[in-house]
């Protein structure tokens, strides 16, 4: 099976539904978006967590020493709540990652965020229970529904290159606010997460 036949019937809905995304897939190329499947959820936040606003390879640097002091994995909960805040800072974190992950941590052992389970709720229930936690927003929760479940019908309208994207794709004078971002992308449900890829690769392209 190849990696374009799971997006087929995405492509061929927004090519149907709307002509500038024919013109957008047919410079782009094929979808080639999977989700990460490897790690546990909580694996994925951290790592999330530990990435924001950073290079890829200094955040890279980062969360391996993360992982070398929690390890991963169903006890890796407790062991954050275990090591001291100096001991995370040490391992390149701020003062506030530090923090974002012992609180994420706490809503985990307490039963307020069901990690485990997370797949099995709606992309809303998903959002909700993500955004109590501190330092995880709407914006890092709508990447864990994309590129960690795989939802099909995410579509961040607060995210800077999805604005550009559709800026450029559609030839706007000027960036689109958040509501024209969901305005615009209403008729590509329920396939938005695809268009949203489209509209990041396009930045891309010359």
């Amino acid at each position: 099976m190849s990696s374009a036949s799971p997006h087929r019937k995405a492509i061929e809905h927004l090519k149907n539904i709307d002509p500038v995304m024919v013109d957008v897939i047919a410079r782009v190329g094929r979808c080639t978006l999977e989700p990460r499947t490897e790690w546990t959820h909580f694996d994925a936040l951290v790592r999330s967590i530990v990435y924001q606003q950073l290079s890829g390879k200094a955040a890279s640097t980062i969360h391996g020493r993360v992982l070398t002091l929690i390890g991963d994995g169903a006890e890796a909960p407790a062991k954050i709540v275990a090591t001291s805040h100096d001991a995370l800072r040490a391992a390149g974190l701020s003062n506030q990652k530090a923090s974002y992950l012992r609180n994420l941590a706490e809503h985990v052992l307490n039963g307020s965020l069901p990690v485990n389970s997370l797949h099995e709720l709606s992309d809303d229930e998903i959002i909700e229970a993500l955004t109590q936690v501190k330092g995880i927003g709407r914006w890092s929760a709508q990447m864990f529904l994309m590129f960690r479940l795989g939802r099909p019908d995410v579509l961040p309208d607060l995210d800077l290159g999805i604005q550009k994207g559709i800026q450029k794709a559609y030839r706007m004078r000027k960036l689109p606010t958040p509501k024209q971002v969901l305005a615009r992308g209403a008729k590509w449900a329920p396939y938005r997460t695809i268009a949203s890829w489209y509209m990041w690769r396009i930045l891309e392209v010359e």
